[in-house]
């Protein structure tokens, strides 16, 4: 959907308060924010979401990083610390569907804003807690970030190279992202419950469980075998041959022949029948115990080909093979472009940015993005005045003593 579509979203008339800081909470509720939902975005008086500093800077002097992920959100402030603030605070609740946060726990219940101070004031409100650890455990109160979470989940341990030292997996972010979807699945759920229900509820999202569940057969490989899986580089575990080979241009592709039937049409395109032959490496298990032979004849026959040449011939054959991009390969490619996956908007402070499309794609109600991360406080007046009924004198007031 094109900004500026007026049609009616899955999300309008859900609205959102966005009390977390830097990133999975936030990003859960831009996802709200995308596809509808009144997503406000409340931050310290003094003290705003460091994801306004983390990272390049555009000339509006917030981040591309804020620009892009706090997206559709109004800005306010609030002193949630203070009493009067927390008061405010409450007010607000009442208004509202959903509260995202992610302190430490405990943290909100000191302030009198726990979920069973918010259940008090409006039964069926929907409460996300993101944490490192949970709200739960012996770790609970332990502080932690993305890197922490990958690092516990057991993700970092299997990401480099065989006997070289762990690497980050991918992105430092990855964990609050993976957190910040599955923060937003369980609130929709939450919500659905409520709609038949009346009830509200917490949804506990802590960011190593998220990354956990994603170490497909990890878990029951190690608690029926005893596997304790390794650092492979670019192999998989399960998988010959699914790497990344590099070709006879200097550029990578990955290559995925997941079954024994893509791995027969790799074979006779490769021009080597006898890999397929009885008794040879027809077979996943054959391939598994011949790992390094299998990766070095097809790194062998990729590397006399430029990219170019072998993407042709991979798809000419139906064998599942594609570029290892660069963000420069990325703005390039037709494909990214045919699908709108990158979205050009022009900010009235930072001038254009291009920033990642809406997800999921929904054919009848797609999300959009109509601003990108706001100021700080800019929307302060409007949010006080508009839902609460505050005056300007009033907000002047609690502003002079540090609560907005």
């Amino acid at each position: 959907m094109s900004e500026g579509t007026k049609s009616r979203l899955p999300l309008d008339g859900i609205r959102v308060l966005d009390v977390a800081t830097f990133l999975a909470g936030p990003f859960c509720a831009t996802i709200f924010s995308e596809f509808g939902a009144d997503v406000i975005k409340i931050e310290h008086p003094e003290f705003a979401d460091p994801m306004r500093n983390i990272g390049m800077k555009a000339e509006s002097g917030d981040s591309l990083t804020w620009l892009s992920e706090a997206r559709n959100k109004r800005t306010a402030t609030l002193n949630l610390g203070k009493p009067e603030g927390a008061e405010l605070f409450r007010q607000l609740v009442r208004q509202a569907d959903v509260v995202v946060e992610n302190f430490r726990p405990g943290t909100m219940e000191r302030w009198g804003l726990g979920y069973k101070d918010l259940a008090s004031v409006k039964s069926d409100i929907v409460m996300i807690r993101i944490t490192a650890y949970g709200q739960e455990g012996p770790y609970k109160d332990r502080p932690g970030f993305a890197r922490i979470g990958h690092a516990f989940s057991g993700l970092t341990y299997l990401a480099g190279e065989a006997g070289r030292p762990p690497v980050i997996p991918g992105s430092t972010s990855l964990g609050d992202y993976i957190t910040g979807l599955y923060g937003a699945i369980g609130a929709l759920m939450a919500l659905r419950h409520r709609d038949r229900t009346g009830e509200g509820q917490f949804v506990d999202a802590a960011l190593y469980e998220s990354t956990f569940r994603l170490l497909d057969e990890l878990a029951p490989a190690y608690a029926k075998f005893g596997v304790v899986r390794k650092r492979m580089g670019a192999d998989t575990a399960t998988i010959v041959p699914h790497s990344h080979y590099q070709c006879g241009d200097d550029e990578w592709v990955a290559l995925a022949c997941s079954s024994d039937k893509i791995f027969e049409k790799l074979a006779h395109t490769m021009g080597r029948p006898d890999l397929v032959a009885p008794g040879t490496y027809e077979t996943m298990r054959a391939r598994l115990d011949n790992r390094e032979f299998i990766n070095g004849v097809v790194g062998e026959w990729i590397g006399r080909q430029t990219r170019d040449e072998l993407m042709a011939t991979c798809l000419r054959d139906e064998i599942p093979c594609g570029p290892v991009n660069s963000i420069a390969d990325i703005f390039a490619d037709p494909h990214f472009a045919a699908r709108g996956s990158l979205l050009t908007i022009q900010d009235p402070d930072a001038g254009e940015i291009v920033v990642p499309a809406v997800l999921p794609r929904l054919s009848k109600t797609p999300g959009r993005v109509s601003h990108l991360g706001r100021r700080h406080g800019a929307n302060t007046a409007d949010v006080y005045g508009e839902l609460l009924g505050l005056t300007a004198e009033k907000l002047a007031k609690l502003k002079s003593r540090g609560v907005i």
